[in-house]
C-alpha cells in the first residue's frame, strides 16, 4: 500500500497509508494525550494540514505538516461555536418538529435565534430545548462528515423546512455537496465540526424576546460561561435592521443571489443606500434637539466600519439641520515616540488610550467651546514626533466639533468635558444577511474582508500582511472598544446588504496569493470559501457618496 510522510509538530516524521485520517494520526501518535500543566486539558478537535483547517475526519492523500488544533485556540473555539449551533439545530428539530429555526446575529457571547412565523418561545419551551441539547450531549454522538449528491441534498433540505439553505444550494452548482450529519439530521458544511456531541459541555439558553440566546465560552475563558450582559442599544439596531430584511425578503445570501442575477439589483442598491442616508440623517436630527448642549460629536468603531465616510455623511446632514461642525483628527493627538506606552512584548501600543495626548486634546477641546482660536496640532507617523505648526480654528456660530477615533465612547479620552456637551456614536458593520437557516455571516468577517480590499487599495499592503495583523487589530478592539459599545447615545450599522458581492471580487485575487506555506492559509481559504456562497455584484453600481467607496476606491469624499 501506497505511504505518504507525515511531519508532526515536534519535528518527527512518520509514514502512514495513503488515506489515512488525521484523527488516527493523532490517536496513534498520542497527540491527545493530557499534559500535567496544571490548566484544564484542551482536547484536539480539528487538525491544520498543510495550514489547511480539516476536520479529524480528513482523509491525508499527500505528505504533508500535521499540527493539532486545541479546544481553547481561536479555530478551536469558531470550531466549538459553530458545533453548537448544530447541536441547537438537532434539539429544535426534536423538541418542536415543523417549526423553523432561525439564527440571527451576536449578542455578547452568544447567538440570537428565533423561530420564524411561530409563536414567541416561552420558558418551558427554552428548558426543553436546554434539556434535549444535553441529553444529546450526554449521548455522545459523532459527527460526521459526508459528501452526497447535489439532487439529495437540494430534496433533503427543502423536505425539512430549510428554504434558505436549499436556496443557497441553488446559488452553487457542484455536484458532490459537502455536510455534517449526526443521525438522521444533516447541514451544509461551512467548515470543520467537533467529532462527537460529548465535547459541547458548556453552554446555556436564555429566553430574550422575541427569541432566545444560546450562549457559548468566551475566548477569554473557553471553559465556563461568563455573566450575561445585555447590550440594548445595538440588539435594537440589529432587530430593526432584521425586520427590514424580512420586509424586503431579502435577508439570506440565496435570496440576494436572485436578486444579483437580475437588473432588480440596481434598484436594490439605491434602497440600500437610502436606508443609510435615513438613519444618519435621524441621528443628525437627534443631535440637533440637543444642539443647546452638545459641544463635540464622538464617533468610535472597529476597524473597517466606515467610521470615516459616516462622519463627513454626518456632517452633510448637520449642516443641513443648521449646525456647523468642524472635523479634528484625533491621530493629530499622539504622545511623541518616546512617550507612547509598550504592550506585553515590548511593542509600540499605539491603541493604549496613554497613547494619545489627553490633557492637550481636552484644552484644546475647551478653548474652542470658550469661543478661542486653537493652534492644532500635527503628528508626523514617518518620524513619531508631533509640531504645534497645525491650522488655526476656531468654533464658528452654532459650530460643534467633529472627532473619530477609537477611545470615542471612553470618557477617559474626554475627563474635563461635561457630560451634556458630548454625544458619542457607535459605528461597526452589523450584517442581517444569514448564509443560510442556520449559519450567520460574522459582522468581524465582513469587516475583515473590507480590510483586506482597503489596504491593498490605498495602503499598499498584500493579504497576507493584513491576516497576519488582523489578530492584534481585534485584540485592540477588545480591549479599547467593544467594552464600551453600550454607552453610546447613537449606533449607526455601516452594513450594506449587498455589500460582499461587490467585494468578492476584489478580495478573492488577493486572497488567492496566500499559499500553503504562509501560517495564515487556513484563513484565507476559510473566506474563500465565505466569499464562493455569493454572486458577484458590479462595482460601478455602487454610489461614489457610499460608505462602501472607502473601501474599494471611487469615493466623492476625499480622505
Amino acid at each position: 500500500m501506497e505511504t505518504i510522510r507525515i511531519t508532526l509538530p515536534t519535528g518527527r516524521v512518520t509514514e502512514v497509508p495513503v488515506r489515512t485520517r488525521s484523527g488516527e494520526v493523532i490517536a496513534r501518535e498520542k497527540l491527545d494525550t493530557p499534559r500535567t500543566t496544571g490548566k484544564p486539558h484542551s482536547p484536539i478537535v480539528a487538525t491544520l494540514i498543510n495550514n489547511e483547517l480539516t476536520s479529524l475526519s480528513y482523509r491525508l492523500e499527500v505528505s504533508s505538516t500535521l499540527v493539532p488544533v486545541t479546544l481553547d485556540t481561536p479555530q478551536g473555539l469558531m470550531i466549538y461555536r459553530r458545533s453548537l449551533c448544530f447541536l441547537l439545530a438537532i434539539a429544535a428539530r426534536n423538541i418542536l418538529p415543523g417549526r423553523r429555526l432561525i439564527i440571527g446575529h451576536s449578542l455578547g457571547d452568544g447567538y440570537f435565534y428565533h423561530f420564524e412565523d411561530s409563536p414567541e418561545l416561552s420558558d418551558q419551551e427554552c428548558g426543553q430545548l436546554r434539556d434535549e441539547m444535553r441529553r444529546i450531549v450526554a449521548e455522545d454522538l459523532p459527527i460526521q462528515r459526508r459528501v452526497i449528491a447535489y439532487s439529495e441534498a437540494l430534496s433533503y433540505f427543502q423536505k425539512n423546512n430549510m428554504p434558505d439553505t436549499e436556496l443557497l444550494l441553488q446559488s452553487r452548482n457542484e455536484s458532490k455537496v459537502p455536510v455534517y450529519a449526526c443521525g438522521e439530521f444533516m447541514d451544509l458544511s461551512h467548515g470543520p465540526l467537533l467529532p462527537r456531541t460529548s465535547l459541547m459541555n458548556v453552554f446555556d439558553i436564555i429566553l430574550h424576546p422575541p427569541g432566545f440566546i444560546l450562549r457559548y465560552p468566551s475566548s477569554r475563558d473557553p471553559y465556563s460561561l461568563q455573566p450575561y450582559k445585555d447590550i440594548p442599544v445595538l440588539f435594537s439596531i440589529y432587530q430593526e435592521y432584521k425586520n427590514w430584511g424580512r420586509m424586503i425578503e431579502i435577508n439570506s445570501v440565496g435570496r440576494l443571489n436572485r436578486v444579483s442575477r437580475t437588473k432588480k439589483i440596481k434598484d436594490f442598491i439605491w434602497v440600500a443606500e437610502a436606508l443609510h442616508n435615513k438613519k444618519i440623517a435621524e441621528i443628525a436630527d437627534r443631535i440637533h434637539q440637543r444642539r443647546d448642549t452638545v459641544r463635540v460629536i464622538l464617533i468610535a468603531g472597529p476597524s473597517s466600519s466606515g467610521k470615516t465616510t459616516f462622519a463627513k455623511k454626518l456632517s452633510i446632514q448637520l449642516t443641513v439641520m443648521g449646525l456647523r461642525p468642524v472635523a479634528i483628527s484625533l491621530d493629530n493627538y499622539f504622545v511623541p515616540r518616546e512617550q507612547t506606552p509598550k504592550d506585553e512584548n515590548g511593542e509600540y501600543d499605539f491603541e493604549n488610550i496613554q497613547a494619545i495626548d489627553i490633557g492637550l486634546l481636552n484644552d484644546n477641546l475647551l478653548g474652542l467651546f470658550r469661543g478661542e482660536e486653537v493652534r492644532l496640532p500635527e503628528f508626523d507617523f514617518r518620524t513619531g514626533d508631533r509640531s504645534f505648526d497645525g491650522p488655526t480654528v476656531q468654533l464658528p456660530d452654532r459650530g460643534v466639533v467633529l472627532m473619530e477615533g477609537i477611545h470615542g465612547l471612553n470618557d477617559q479620552l474626554t475627563p474635563k468635558i461635561a457630560p451634556e456637551q458630548k454625544y458619542r456614536i457607535y459605528v461597526s458593520a452589523l450584517t442581517q444577511l444569514n448564509l443560510d437557516d442556520h449559519n450567520r455571516i460574522p459582522t468581524t468577517d465582513n469587516r475583515l474582508i473590507r480590510r483586506l480590499v482597503r489596504d491593498f487599495q490605498f495602503r499598499g499592503h498584500s493579504a497576507l500582511e493584513t491576516l497576519e495583523m488582523w489578530p492584534s487589530v481585534r485584540r485592540g478592539e477588545d480591549r479599547n472598544i467593544f467594552p464600551y459599545q453600550d454607552s453610546a447615545d447613537s449606533a449607526f450599522n455601516s452594513a450594506l446588504d449587498y455589500e460582499l458581492g461587490v467585494l468578492k471580487s476584489f478580495a478573492e485575487p488577493l486572497l488567492h496569493d496566500v499559499k500553503p506555506h504562509d501560517e495564515v492559509y487556513h484563513e484565507a481559504l476559510r473566506l474563500l470559501s465565505f466569499l464562493a456562497n455569493f454572486m458577484p455584484i458590479p462595482s460601478h453600481y455602487v454610489p461614489d457618496q457610499s460608505i462602501l467607496r472607502e473601501f474599494v476606491g471611487g469615493s466623492a469624499f476625499k480622505y
